[in-house]
This record gives structure tokens, sequence and C-alpha cells, in this order.
């Protein structure tokens, strides 16, 4: 019995994704890796974005992924933490915005 929901060893499993849907598992691995590619960002920049994205949608394989790619790049501790408070930063900054709406709804229902 697995003691963790999710296992280290299920990254490398992940291009197996295909393997019940051959069309959209190509399709997707194209966009995928098209969209990582050097263009008007860098791939180190795209790699430093996507782990603040892994950070802000909480999927821990994905966290490894880039934990490993940025490294890869050459990318330090420093940097990464940066990017993961700016991830922590906008997911805080979007829960408060909310408050708004509470605080007119509030409002509206307490005059």
């Amino acid at each position: 019995m697995k003691t963790n929901y999710y296992q280290s060893q299920d990254l490398k499993k992940f291009k197996n994704i295909s393997d019940w849907s051959p069309e959209l598992g190509k399709k997707f691995f194209d966009y995928y890796n098209s969209v990582f590619e050097e263009g008007a960002l860098t791939a180190r920049e795209k790699s430093l974005i996507a782990l603040a994205v892994a950070h802000t949608v909480q999927c821990p394989y994905c966290i490894d992924a880039y934990t490993q790619e940025g490294l890869q790049r050459g990318i330090d501790k420093a940097e990464m933490m940066e990017a993961v408070h700016v991830a922590g930063a906008i997911r805080g900054g979007a829960s408060l915005v909310h408050g708004v709406q509470m605080m007119e709804g509030y409002n509206k229902r307490s005059m």
C-alpha cells in the first residue's frame, strides 16, 4: 500500500498518458513542447514561470519537474524562491480582492 497519494516515480510515467488516447496525447505533447521552445521568453524564463505556476496549482509532480529543470538551466535557489513568492503574492491577492465582493454584499444587505 502506498503511503502517499503522489509518488515521485509516477512523473516518469507521464508520457504514458497517451496510451489510452494516442491522438489526443500527441496533440497535447506537441502543444506542451512547443510552448516551452525559445520565443519572446527564454526557456529559462519559461522554466521559472512554470515553477511558480506549479506552486499556484499545487502540483507536486510539476514542482519536482521544474525544480529539476531549473537546476539544469542554472536557476539558483534565490531565483526559485522569489518565483514562489511571486506566485504566493498573486494567489493571496486573488483571494483578498474577492473580499471586495463580500464587502459589497455585506453593505447591500446590512443597510
